[in-house]
């Protein structure tokens, strides 16, 4: 057979359409030769056509070839000496999938063929395995790049302003009635009218979504018929998981993804990505050759000093992505630019973060990750979120990342589920978490906006499970309930699990809404964990990443919508009054509070608290006094406003307490507007004056508001409002 064919450029990298043609570019510093391999259909196991790569710019091979097309699938072999002691481990019986590839044509079927030696032999992975993978390996696929945005903006949402839902694409519309069934678990269905309705019904500003970067299932999870549900396990870092697609896998699966993304941006939702570049799915020296492995080894992963034929595995996954090598960061920011530039995504939360801060073994905040992040005109402009610890040594890192970074803050997390379980000691750890956590980011240059707040996430217990179980119950994850956390921080208020004492549901019920008024009214950047605010269970699987079903997905149709509808009442209140959400700290040291004009902090006789009191083991309820004065508004005439006042009174013990409220040179009247005793989260309901006493349930949250903003139409509501500064 005939082809034309051209030298090419060694940039970009990837497979490139020009709309007469296809670059090819693959970086391979250590290859000794690299094939690229046509196929004419996703079914066919031999390529249509090899085409020897004879140009090579410094590390990179490429070839230009005229006529080839969209869709066109492809992948690589390449050749290089196979000596896994010295890092090498080229095999060129195994077909690979290109790192750059912008979409992929379907899933892997495990095979021994997959692997770069021979499965049983003695010496395991120092065998040479002459199998080719081709006929079990997806192939890479070239995609048209252009897409109609129709002039859809981002919406660009401050982060004081944010209300962030993590969700995962399947299970958070699989079970949706609403959704038609052919779409449902897709980016179709996120993008389908009642999804979206819902989520601005919600209040929330940003969907983070779970991997939807190109994973594969685990081989010991298929060989117990079970897969990996999160998608924790990246194999393309270009390309959106073509199962989330309901229109097709040769291509099709970006169209549908940037639909999404737009449908989104049109109801002013941003869409940040869960994003896995510490590891790939690879796993350690006995794992498959699919891509990174067999394009060049010691040019991408982190292997051991003492011995190459080993990883050093920072991610408890097998191996380690080298952030440090200049072709592994590159690949690792093209990636990013591109969802940022061609997909349009507001903002990425980093799996294990500290990981891609590990210059040799200890976390640096000032490595060249974060170097070349700061000074990166497109990435430095988004939302960057860690999950700031890996399993390495001295890997918790919270509160170590560098300004422009948000974490996510497991203190709170902790803090917040210690305080109302009852656990004694807590108070003065709740007035740091509940003020943004500034023993963290005070003197980091950094806002209470660092603080992504929440008490669950797809790690865990649900909101509903930790206030039902006392311990995990992981059999169905075929581990005999080894697998996850043993120490959860929950409390089944009685039982383990269902029961019918309906003092234990109501107080169960308490509970959730205790939690979710903790995460909403503290300062920091609040985060939902998706069917939280309906109640999802998992009955007390707190690691759930292998069970893609009825376990981990939604169920809307037995969903509580009691609980529904108190957060819709619970996010709308802290949406319109920004003393929740400020731009800066408080004034002063507000774990202290005396004599601080924006907050102050009261015993329940009304009287401020001293420094003792924090420490007092015994003590479960205090009230925060934060004047909305402070708080400086603008009004869509311009016109200059202040925000309310609030007094906030959290019992966590176990008796009702009177609280006396402060006297009138505090406030002049007080409106509860939530109590979370009662399900109260609505404006206007019982009136109070100063030194009134306030009766507040055991474990119950109750917030007064005080209106400091009086117009010609009465209360104006702040969400129509501008901060001017905070």
């Amino acid at each position: 057979m005939n082809i034309t064919i051209y030298p090419g450029s060694p940039l970009p990298l990837g497979a490139t359409w020009d709309g007469k043609g296809v670059n090819f570019s693959l970086y391979a510093e250590n290859a000794t030769a690299v094939e690229l391999c046509l196929f004419n259909s996703i079914e066919d196991d031999v390529e249509t056509l090899k085409i020897k790569l004879f140009e090579r710019t410094h590390q990179i091979w490429h070839i230009y070839l005229p006529d080839t097309k969209p869709g066109q699938l492809y992948g690589y072999r390449v050749y290089g000496p196979y000596e896994p002691e010295n890092g090498f481990r080229f095999n060129s019986n195994k077909l690979l999938l290109d790192p750059y590839a912008k979409a992929i044509s379907g899933t892997f079927i495990w095979n021994d063929a997959l692997f770069g030696y021979e499965m049983g032999n003695e010496t395991q992975d120092l065998s040479f395995s002459h199998t080719d993978s081709a006929p079990f390996t997806p192939k890479s696929v070239v995609i048209d790049p252009q897409f109609d945005w129709q002039g859809v903006e981002k919406p660009q949402i401050p982060y004081h302003e944010s209300i962030i839902y993590e969700a995962h694409v399947k299970g958070f519309t699989k079970l949706h009635p609403e959704i038609p069934e052919n779409i449902r678990g897709t980016y179709s269905a996120i993008a389908h009218p009642a999804t979206i309705k819902y989520l601005k019904e919600l209040g929330i500003t940003a969907l983070e979504l779970m991997p939807v970067h190109h994973f594969i299932d685990d081989k010991y999870l298929a060989d117990k018929g079970l897969v990996n549900y999160w998608g924790y396990n990246t194999i393309g870092f270009f390309a959106p998981d073509s199962r989330y697609c309901s229109s097709g896998i040769q291509g099709e699966q970006v169209i549908e993804f940037k639909t999404m993304v737009r449908e989104l941006h049109k109801a002013g939702i941003e869409v940040i990505l869960d994003v896995v570049y510490n590891h790939t799915a690879e796993g350690n020296q006995l794992g498959p050759t699919l891509s990174f492995r067999g394009i060049d080894n010691a040019s991408y992963y982190r292997l051991s000093d003492e011995n190459k034929r080993y990883y050093v595995d920072y991610t408890g996954t097998g191996n380690t992505l080298n952030a440090n090598l200049p072709n592994a960061l590159r690949l690792i920011m093209d990636s990013l630019r591109y969802w940022i530039i061609d997909m349009q995504i507001d903002g990425f939360r980093f799996d294990l973060a500290a990981t891609l801060a590990r210059e040799l073994k200890e976390v640096n905040k000032l490595s060249a990750f974060f170097d070349i992040i700061f000074q990166d005109p497109v990435i430095s402009q988004v939302k960057l979120i860690a999950e700031p610890w890996d399993v390495g040594d001295n890997g918790y890192q919270v509160g170590k990342f560098p300004p422009g970074w948000a974490e996510w803050n497991g203190m709170f997390r902790d803090h917040m589920r210690r305080f109302w379980k009852g656990e004694e000691s807590t108070l003065a750890e709740f007035g740091l978490r509940y003020t943004g956590s500034p023993d963290l980011y005070l003197n980091d240059y950094r806002t209470p906006t660092a603080s992504i707040n929440f008490v669950t996430a797809h790690d865990g217990f649900t909101l509903y499970d930790l206030v039902s179980y006392n311990e995990k119950h992981n059999q169905a994850n075929g581990e005999e309930n080894r697998d996850g956390l043993d120490q959860n921080i929950s409390w089944n208020c009685g039982a383990e699990g269902p029961t019918d004492d309906q003092s234990i549901i109501q107080l169960r019920k308490r509970q959730q809404r205790n939690l979710l008024a903790s995460v909403f009214l503290s300062q920091g950047v609040p985060m939902l964990q998706a069917g939280d605010e309906m109640g999802r269970t998992q009955h007390g699987n707190n690691n759930a990443y292998c069970q893609d079903n009825e376990l981990s997905w939604i169920d809307w149709q037995n969903g509580d919508q009691e609980l529904a509808s108190f957060t819709k009442n619970l996010i709308r209140l802290r949406k319109e009054h920004p003393t929740f959400s400020r731009k800066h700290w408080f004034q002063g040291k507000p774990i202290k509070g005396l004599g601080v004009a924006d907050i102050a902090w009261f015993l329940a006789d009304g009287n401020e608290m001293a420094d003792e009191h924090w420490n007092e083991h015994y003590a479960k309820s205090l009230a925060i006094y934060m004047n909305g004065k402070s708080i400086q508004l603008v009004s869509p005439t311009g016109e200059k406003l202040v925000d309310g006042t609030f007094y906030v009174i959290f019992n966590a013990s176990t008796e009702a307490i009177d609280f006396k409220l402060p006297d009138d040179s505090f406030a002049s009247d007080w409106t509860k507007v939530l109590d979370t005793s009662n399900n109260v989260a609505n404006e206007n309901k019982e009136q109070y004056k100063p030194n009134d006493m306030l009766h507040v349930e055991g474990y119950a949250v109750v917030v007064l508001k005080h209106d400091n903003i009086q117009n010609n139409n009465g209360p104006a509501h702040v969400a129509t409002l501008n901060y001017e500064s905070a």
